[in-house]
């Protein structure tokens, strides 16, 4: 693995921890952009590289951490299994009818259709899905409880 070139260097929220974006030649022969991620405990592949690199371009511009957004967080979040997010709801003290009933208090229209639909047949729920919103706030759900619940559902 050989270091090409080093296009930006980015703090992360541990200390001597960098993410860089860089060019590099692999194990194949192949060059390609990509951002690789720098511990210094790493002794491995091309971390000796880019830790001399980075000895010798002290001077180079280092980005700040900036920690993700509340929505960057749940962008991120695995999807879940119909199955894990109902167990996950039941877990919270909220029952499969609580939200059947609150899809039905939608107005009529091709809305109430739509996430009728999605309730009853999808099979994964993104945590950014406007019908988890919709349902948490009909349900008076703040979205810091749901990123909760969230998470706690993953491992069901």
């Amino acid at each position: 693995m050989q270091l090409n070139q080093v296009h930006s260097v980015r703090a992360t929220q541990n200390q001597d921890v960098y993410e860089l974006s860089c060019n590099i030649t692999d194990i194949t022969g192949a060059s390609y952009d990509t951002i690789y991620l720098s511990r210094p405990e790493d002794r491995y592949g091309l971390n000796p590289s880019i830790r001399k690199w980075l000895q010798e371009n002290l001077d180079a511009t280092l980005e700040p951490y900036v920690p993700p957004t509340s929505e960057q967080i749940r962008a991120s979040m695995p999807p879940l299994t119909a199955r894990q997010l109902r167990l996950g709801l039941l877990a919270s003290g909220i029952s499969v009818r609580q939200v059947s009933v609150a899809i039905g208090a939608m107005p009529a229209g091709a809305d109430k259709d739509r996430a009728q639909i999605e309730w009853e047949y999808a099979s994964t729920f993104n945590r950014t899905h406007h019908l988890i919103g919709a349902i948490g706030a009909v349900l008076g759900l703040p979205l810091e409880q749901i990123d909760t619940m969230w998470e706690a559902a993953a491992f069901l």
